[in-house]
C-alpha cells in the first residue's frame, strides 16, 4: 500500500496537535513587520500579532510561502517514506500560495505531487485537509482522497462576526469615518466564504445579536442535516470562543467534540482581534 502525505498551509486554521495527529505538514504563511519576518505557527500567533499591532498602531503585511518552502515540505514527506503528496492550498483568490505550491511541484517533476486549490480558507479549508488526511491514514488512494476532500468542501460552511471595524480601518479597507460611525452604532459585520474569499455578508448591531445571527445562518446552511464536524474559530478571543461554544450547544444539535482554534495570522490580520465564528460540515 502506497503512503500518501497531506500538505497544506497555515491559513487552514488547524492546531498543530491536530496536524501532528494526522501527519499533516503545514507550510507557514509569512508575516512582515517592516524588515522583521515571522512565520505563522512558528514564532507568531494571533495573540502576539495583535499585542504588537495595538502597541505600534500599525498592521503588518503577509506573504505566501515561497516555492522553496513548499519544496522542502514535499521533500520531507518523501524522505519520511511517502510515495506521493497531495497539497491543499488556501484559495487562489486570496493568496499566491497555490501558485507557489505549483511552482514547487514543477521543481520536483519526477515526484508524484498533486496540488489542489481549495477555493476556501480557515476551517473551510481545514475541514477539507482533515478529511483528506484521515482518508490517507485509512489507506485510501490518491483519487479517493481528492474526491473525499472535494465532497467535504461542498458541505462546509463558515460564518464569523467581527467585534470591531478598528483593524479594517487601519488596513484601509473601510474609511476611518465609516469605522468611527460603525463603532458608535455598535455595528458587527458578519463574514462568510463567498467565491473563494472571506466577504462581508451582512451587518448586525450588538455582539449578542451578531452571535445569534451567525448561529441562525449556520442552522439554515445545515438545513436539518446532521452536523458531522464543527469548529469555533477566533482571533485572540479564547474566552469569547468558549462562551460562543456554549451558545452553539444550546441552540444547535452539535457533535460531541467541537474544535476551538485560532484563525491564524495570515488571515486574522484582515479581520482583527476579537472575531468569533463557526465552521461546520453538514451531513450528506
Amino acid at each position: 500500500m502506497s503512503q500518501i502525505t497531506v500538505v497544506t498551509d497555515t491559513d487552514a486554521s488547524l492546531p498543530q496537535e491536530i496536524a501532528d495527529q494526522y501527519h499533516i505538514i503545514q507550510v507557514p504563511i509569512t508575516i512582515h513587520f517592516g524588515d522583521e519576518t515571522f512565520e505563522t505557527g512558528v514564532d507568531i500567533d494571533d495573540a502576539s500579532l495583535f499585542d504588537r499591532v495595538d502597541r505600534e498602531g500599525r498592521l503588518p503585511t503577509t506573504s505566501a510561502p515561497s516555492p522553496g518552502k513548499f519544496a522542502q515540505a514535499f521533500q520531507s514527506a518523501f524522505d519520511a517514506g511517502s510515495d506521493s503528496v497531495v497539497c491543499f492550498c488556501v484559495s487562489s483568490k486570496v493568496s499566491a500560495t497555490f501558485g507557489a505550491a505549483v511552482a514547487a511541484r514543477e521543481s520536483l517533476a519526477d515526484r508524484d505531487i498533486t496540488v489542489v486549490d481549495t477555493l476556501s480558507l480557515s476551517m473551510g479549508q481545514g475541514f477539507i485537509v482533515l478529511a483528506a488526511a484521515q482518508a490517507a491514514v485509512s489507506g485510501a488512494s490518491k483519487e479517493e482522497i481528492i474526491s473525499i476532500a472535494h465532497d467535504v468542501g461542498k458541505r462546509s460552511h463558515l460564518y464569523a462576526a467581527l467585534s470591531t471595524l478598528k483593524y479594517l480601518a487601519m488596513s484601509g479597507r473601510v474609511g476611518h469615518l465609516a469605522a468611527g460611525m460603525a463603532t458608535l452604532l455598535n455595528v458587527k459585520p458578519i463574514l462568510t466564504i463567498q467565491d473563494g474569499k472571506l466577504d462581508l455578508l451582512e451587518r448586525v448591531r450588538t455582539n449578542r445579536k451578531a452571535w445569534d445571527r451567525v448561529i441562525k445562518l449556520t442552522e439554515l446552511s445545515v438545513d436539518g442535516k446532521t452536523i458531522e464536524s464543527m469548529a469555533v474559530v477566533h482571533v485572540a478571543a479564547a474566552e469569547q470562543a468558549k462562551a460562543f461554544e456554549g451558545l452553539l450547544r444550546s441552540n444547535l444539535p452539535c457533535p460531541d467534540e467541537i474544535l476551538i482554534t485560532e484563525l491564524t495570522p495570515g488571515l486574522s490580520v484582515h479581520s482583527g482581534a476579537g472575531m468569533v465564528g463557526v465552521g461546520v460540515v453538514s451531513g450528506k
